[in-house]
């Protein structure tokens, strides 16, 4: 899941503490070729994630599944949160917070969503068909497995950079548990391997989004004091 993943957005700051610290920003930003290639990744990673977000939709309504529909969800926020990685690529330190916070917030909101959807489904569902479920999850694998190698080379940049790189790598993990609850509802002949994993999907997304947003703020107040700091 995007989500958990991603607490580190462009550039951070660190404040001083009550007691003794300092205080600095780092905008370690890709430059040059670096910049040019990390671009083009961001760009198929996009274009990938939003082309699985609308496979897995109709893959997940038709099957009943879901978390066939909480990966969708998670898809379509990766798609996002890769085209605000784009963004944030040539904004100004004090810009990417926000950049990040609106980040949290889309996060959030899949898990909320996802967590309805899962008891809504827990309430009315009927069991999923795993055959649908089970190719589709090893699509979404293989597509992630993908995305995570194309940024393996990334992966020692500057910390947006990284967490960027994590997600695509924890996100193949989360197709990997989809994968197990089609292996589930084959073997039970009933809907709650699909719902858990969907349950376990949406507190992840919650949990994490709630984190990206906490974490952004702090970064926000930092770029502010710094700002006052040099009379701006």
């Amino acid at each position: 899941m995007s989500r958990h993943c991603c607490d580190h957005d462009h550039g951070h700051a660190h404040a001083p503490s009550d007691g003794a610290g300092h205080g600095h920003s780092h905008d370690h930003l890709p430059t040059g070729p670096v910049s040019a290639a990390y671009r083009r990744v961001l760009w198929v990673a996009l274009v990938l994630n939003a082309g699985m977000a609308v496979l897995e939709i109709g893959g997940g309504v038709h099957a009943d599944s879901a978390s066939l529909l909480a990966d969708a969800a998670d898809f379509f926020g990766d798609a996002v949160n890769y085209g605000l990685s784009l963004v944030a690529l040539g904004m100004a330190a004090i810009w990417r917070p926000r950049v990040a916070w609106f980040k949290g917030s889309t996060m959030a909101v899949y898990g909320a969503g996802v967590l309805g959807l899962a008891l809504w489904h827990a309430w009315h569902g009927a069991s999923p068909a795993p055959a649908t479920m089970g190719w589709i999850g090893a699509l979404a694998l293989a597509v992630n497995l993908g995305v995570a190698l194309l940024l393996y080379r990334f992966r020692e940049g500057d910390a947006n950079m990284r967490s960027v790189w994590l997600c695509s790598r924890n996100d193949a993990i989360g197709n990997a548990a989809v994968l197990l609850a089609a292996v589930g509802v084959f073997g039970t002949g009933t809907m709650w391997p699909d719902v858990v994993v969907a349950l376990l999907m949406a507190g992840l997304g919650l949990q994490s989004g709630i984190a990206v947003m906490r974490h952004a703020r702090v970064e926000l107040r930092h770029a502010d004091r710094a700002l006052q700091k040099q009379g701006l």
